[in-house]
């Protein structure tokens, strides 16, 4: 097993993930707080208590419907991944390390990291050691499964998952944001074109079209019964290119010329088209969490609600590139 390999095996470890889901919340939280700070801390002295209500309360909506957007989901879709709980996890290996042991012949070193990873996370030289000793045995990948290829009748569905994953964040964003801007100004309400606009952008450009495409690709790669990862995640990252990242910015700015605009016009609108920026490319790293999703990788899943907390926070405070 060369060490990607080995590094993937590690990532996807069942306890590693458990714990990784059970500390975005806090490090989320925290991070969202600070950011609250610095944009009250940065603001003139005599707007700071307007702008840390009306930050405040659209981080707040945009955070915390992101990480309750899992629990959606999984209510929703018969394909959300399940987090297996620490107890059944250990009772788990527990049995399958005590019966591989009885009918095997290991090394001292190996016995040991099977006894370890009863309770525990391996380091990439044990799962490396492991995979070198139990290299004909399925042990290996019973302890720490194999990522699974989407099946084209589950494509669809996944699609469909995490459009609806990436959405809740955005309207909890633009909740919480015309929340904070009805509790600090009276023209509130000429505030709330932008948010939709923004709200449109971040989820049509970054979110929406880019699962479209990266669904269509996978699904053209299951019709020519293609199973190679390396070729399924290069086509889906192809798929994304071509319909969020270069068709995105401009069908989202279509619709909002010709819909949004028109909806709000005897409002305070900016009617300008809405440019991309730096921040929105970065943005498109949750584009790889959806290839990655998608290839059966499980570690990424618990860091969902904080790519998707980003776009929402910004349709919240109706960024409009200026």
């Amino acid at each position: 097993m060369n060490s990607l390999k080995v590094f993937g095996k590690y990532l996807d470890q069942p306890r590693l993930v458990s714990r990784f889901s059970r500390a975005v919340p806090p490090l989320l939280s925290l991070a969202a707080s600070g950011i609250v700070l610095d944009s009250t801390y940065r603001a003139p002295e005599d707007k700071r208590q307007k702008v840390f209500i009306r930050n405040g309360l659209t981080m707040f909506g945009a955070v915390a419907s992101s990480l309750y957007a899992p629990k959606i989901i999984s209510k929703m879709f018969r394909t959300a991944p399940k987090l297996v709980k620490s107890k059944e996890l250990r009772e788990y290996n527990t049995a399958l390390v005590d019966e591989f042991v009885s009918q095997n012949r290991v090394s001292i070193e190996t016995n040991k990291i099977l006894q370890k990873i009863k309770t525990d996370v391996l380091n990439m030289k044990e799962i490396k050691t492991l995979s070198e000793e139990l290299e004909d045995k399925e042990l290996l990948n019973k302890l720490i499964p194999e990522p699974e290829n989407i099946s084209s009748k589950d494509i669809f569905s996944e699609i469909g998952r995490l459009s609806v994953f990436g959405l809740i964040p955005v309207l909890g964003g633009i909740a919480g944001g015309i929340a904070g801007d009805r509790l600090t100004c009276d023209d509130y309400r000429d505030k709330i074109p932008n948010k939709i606009k923004e709200g449109a952008y971040q989820y049509l450009a970054n979110i929406f079209l880019c699962n479209i495409g990266a669904g269509a690709a996978l699904g053209i790669l299951e019709k020519m019964n293609i199973k190679s990862k390396s070729a399924r995640a290069l086509g889906m990252v192809t798929g994304i290119i071509l319909t969020g990242v270069i068709g995105g910015s401009a069908i989202a700015n279509l619709i909002g010329r010709k819909v949004i605009n028109r909806c709000f016009k005897h409002q305070n609108c900016n009617e300008a088209d809405r440019k991309p920026e730096p921040l929105d490319i970065c943005l498109h790293s949750d584009d790889i969490a959806t290839v990655a999703v998608m290839s059966g990788l499980k570690w990424i899943e618990p860091a969902l609600p904080a790519l998707y907390s980003i776009s929402g926070y910004r349709a919240g405070i109706g960024y409009r590139g200026k």
